[in-house]
């Protein structure tokens, strides 16, 4: 059996991957109470691992702190979504990678599908188990680790480079996020990139759209698709994103 890769060390600036894949599994596995899903992506079929019960990671402290849920750990349809639709533009291998950066990475599945379809991922979000997460559930899919770092939105790093792609699932759930997302895409997106916001619709997203020019940031597309699954039903819109040109 092919074994599994080091993650890249990235220096303090960057979450720690040290152990290998497999090994980072087991450490889940005995931290958390852990469930696995198969999930349909197009025609590919993943499984993601992820705490069994989102709730029971729930801590008073962090949300006293700064309000902290930890909404990674539970699977979304807008990541669902989004993760078909990188799967359905399978880029040119040939020479260098694009690069794509994932905002609010989660549990990995939107990652995953990007580093499947022929980028070079750098996955980021607030939680450091969302990593750790992440890394596994992309191993496990592709046999491709992902560059991994912890981001706070509202201290955005200043040194996270540039990408061809920007992505993100479901992150404007609260009214502050809609300035903050915005910056950072305006930040990390390449000139001649695209960005793609997937949103089922969350309280932020007005303003996020009407707040685009004022980060020099353009709709360039709107993509709505339905998500039906059990008692879950939602629309998805996929905004694409370029700067203004």
């Amino acid at each position: 059996m092919e074994a599994a890769p080091r993650a890249a060390p990235d220096g303090d600036r960057h979450s720690r991957c040290d152990d290998t894949p497999l090994a980072m599994r087991t450490t889940l596995e005995r931290e958390f109470v852990t469930a696995t899903d198969r999930i349909a992506v197009g025609s590919w079929e993943v499984e993601i691992l992820r705490p069994r019960n989102a709730d029971d990671l729930i801590s008073e402290a962090d949300f006293v702190r700064d309000e902290r849920l930890p909404y990674w750990a539970d699977l979304w349809p807008a990541a669902r979504i989004l993760a078909a639709a990188l799967a359905e533009r399978a880029v040119s291998t040939h020479g260098q990678r694009p690069r794509l950066l994932e905002l609010g990475c989660g549990l990995g599945l939107v990652t995953a599908a990007a580093l499947r379809a022929g980028y070079d991922v750098t996955a980021t979000d607030y939680y450091a188990d969302a990593l750790r997460f992440t890394s596994v559930n992309a191993w496990r899919a592709t046999h491709r680790v992902p560059v991994t770092r912890l981001v706070d939105w509202r201290a955005f790093p200043i040194d996270l480079g540039q990408y061809e792609s920007v992505v993100a699932a479901d992150v404007l759930y609260e009214h502050s996020y809609a300035p903050l997302i915005a910056q950072a895409i305006a930040q990390t997106l390449a000139p001649g990139g695209a960005a793609v916001i997937a949103d089922p619709g969350r309280v932020a997203a007005p303003a996020f759209l009407a707040g685009l020019s004022g980060h020099g940031l353009v709709l360039r597309d709107t993509t709505v698709r339905a998500y039906d699954e059990g008692e879950i039903h939602q629309r998805v819109s996929l905004y694409t994103l370029t700067r203004e040109t």
